[in-house]
């Protein structure tokens, strides 16, 4: 009993001490919006704009750690990953590269996360959000980032894939 008391007061003398690990919860000023039609970014806002935007609406429990560190681990990986807010920075290329990551993790169910959508279940996707997603990000391709900026000019038309592309998109589906 008495080790039982002793493990006790420990737990709580860490959840304690956790708390006063500071973590960051910021939302930095909002660069540019995203261009999409209503359905999509309707879709967008719900499932995707807490951890792939600077306009995050932090939940209670990302105030009290252990929840904290991982809640801010996953935003600022979110935004590292693709940010909405900062959507005009994107060049063609990577925007063309995320245009088919959208797509395929939206349409597999990877995107959002099953952690993200079991704390939150009234922002989990219905199939019409995913579709929506889904069919906006295919009209992103190549051109997509000269449709934004009218100086930047369109990109070539891409290249048949070499074996090493192949390679290299097969290693990124693992």
């Amino acid at each position: 009993m008495r080790k039982l008391r002793l493990a006790l007061v420990v737990l709580v003398a860490g959840f304690a001490l956790a708390q006063a690990v500071p973590v960051e919860r910021t939302n930095p000023p909002v660069e540019s919006e995203v261009q999409a039609p209503p359905a999509a970014m309707a879709a967008l806002r719900k499932a995707c704009w807490d951890c792939h935007s600077n306009e995050t609406v932090w939940p209670w429990y990302a105030s009290v750690a252990p929840m904290s560190w991982v809640v801010a681990r996953d935003v600022n990986g979110g935004r590292g990953a693709l940010n909405f807010s900062r959507w005009n920075a994107i060049d063609a290329k990577r925007l063309e590269k995320l245009a088919r990551e959208i797509a395929e993790e939206v349409q597999d169910g990877d995107m959002p996360p099953l952690l993200y959508t079991l704390a939150h279940p009234f922002q989990k996707p219905a199939d019409a959000d995913k579709a929506a997603i889904v069919a906006w990000a295919r009209t992103l391709g190549g051109a997509a980032g000269a449709s934004r900026d009218p100086a930047r000019p369109a990109p070539p038309p891409s290249a048949p894939a070499r074996p090493d592309d192949e390679r290299e998109e097969h290693e990124h589906r693992r």
